[in-house]
Parts: C-alpha cells; sequence; structure tokens
C-alpha cells in the first residue's frame, strides 16, 4: 500500500507515453505475498525487497527479474490538532512511546521492524496491549485521522496525504527505519518484454520527480 499513489502515476505516464495498457491492485503486502503463492496469474509483482527475495526463491518469480524502484523511510504521526511531542533523538521518541495511549503500526515491513525496536528498548511487554495492528491494506494513518490510534508509525509516503493527521517527522537518523521496494517478473508472464519496458521507464530519471513528490528516494 505504500507504493499505491506513486505507482498510480508512474503508470499513467508509462501508458501515455507507449500507449501499453497496465492494471495494477494494490493490497496489502501480506496479502499480495500469500495471492503469489496461492498461483494467483499475474505479470509482475511489488512488494518489499525480501519478501520480493521469498518469491524468487520459492520459484514464482523469474531469478533474473528482481528491480530496486524506490525507497522509503517510516515516519510518525499524530492527530491533527492533538499535542506535538518531540521525536528528535531516539530518547524522546522512546519517552513518547512510553507515554502514548495508543500506538499504531502495520503489518507490513515497517511494523516487522518496529516491533524489533520495540523488544530492543524492553518495553514491548509494556505496551502490548496498546498496540494498535490494522488489517493488511488499511492504512495507520486513518486510524489516527479517527481517533483511535494516538500515535502512529508508517511510511512516510502512506501519511503523507491523509487528512485530518500531522506528520511529527520522519524517525531519528539512528534509528531510522529504510524499505527498498522492488519489483519482481512472474515466472509464468506471457509478456516479459512488455514488463521488462514499464520496470526501465518506472527507473528512467523522468520518474524520480515522481517518486519524490510521493515522500520516496529514487
Amino acid at each position: 500500500m505504500a507504493t499505491r499513489l506513486v505507482l498510480t502515476e508512474l503508470v499513467a505516464a508509462f501508458q501515455r507515453r507507449s500507449g501499453a495498457n497496465v492494471v495494477i491492485e494494490s493490497v496489502g503486502g501480506v496479502d499480495a505475498a500469500r495471492r503469489v503463492q496461492a498461483g494467483e496469474a499475474f505479470d509482475f509483482v511489488i512488494l518489499a525487497s525480501d519478501a520480493i527475495d521469498t518469491l524468487i526463491a520459492s520459484g514464482h518469480l523469474r531469478s533474473d527479474s528482481k528491480v530496486e524502484l524506490v525507497r522509503s523511510s517510516v515516519a510518525v504521526a499524530v492527530r491533527a490538532g492533538a499535542p506535538e511531542p518531540d521525536i528528535s533523538t531516539e530518547h524522546a521518541l522512546l519517552d513518547v512511546v512510553r507515554t502514548a495511549r495508543s500506538i499504531g503500526y502495520s503489518t507490513g515491513p515497517s511494523g516487522v521492524a518496529l516491533a524489533r525496536l520495540f523488544e530492543r528498548w524492553g518495553i514491548a511487554q509494556d505496551i502490548k496491549d496498546r498496540i494498535v495492528i490494522p488489517p493488511p491494506g488499511t492504512p495507520v494513518a486513518t486510524l489516527v485521522a479517527s481517533g483511535e490510534v494516538e500515535l502512529g508509525f508508517q511510511q512516510f509516503s502512506e501519511l503523507m496525504h491523509q487528512e485530518s493527521i500531522h506528520v511529527l517527522g520522519a524517525l531519528p537518523p539512528a534509528i531510522q527505519i529504510i524499505t527498498s521496494f522492488c519489483a519482481g517478473v512472474g515466472s509464468g508472464t506471457r509478456q516479459l518484454g512488455a514488463v521488462r519496458a514499464l520496470l526501465d521507464d518506472m527507473n528512467s530519471p523522468a520518474a524520480d520527480s515522481i517518486k519524490r513528490r510521493h515522500g520516496m528516494v529514487p
């Protein structure tokens, strides 16, 4: 879901230039990987780097097809109008997490990394009853906007367009979580040339400004 908006714009630009027809379905990463593993027909899939590696290893993706498209950082948000705590350092963020009434993060790679961070901080057991994890495909940002979650962690690209929230900023550099989103080509695709043309276009210099506009790094 972190790549939904940037992919929409990248695909639209490719279609204008090439005249090709491309259909992308955006779902939670866990669901996407499960559908690929279940044998659903597709031409390419875009997921976090380690998920692509797993699907290559299982034979669902072509072994030579992994292409890194964007890198995405994790940010922190509160509801619009709420107090804006200091998250500028690791220690400051630790204090904020300790006192938050509810904490939201996703089932995706950023959520897995955050859970490990809370374990390293030694607070995982103390805050476990305050953790809210939405179903795959449901943005944490919507829970922050509704007030269900006081402190939300998610890819900046998913937070930046959500109304009724305030993005406090990125995680401090010492603990920043960077996710590399990559494409892989389905082993059974019959449109290999067309898929490769699309992925080349998505990584062309012309695509860089689109990626940055959606809060990602080329």
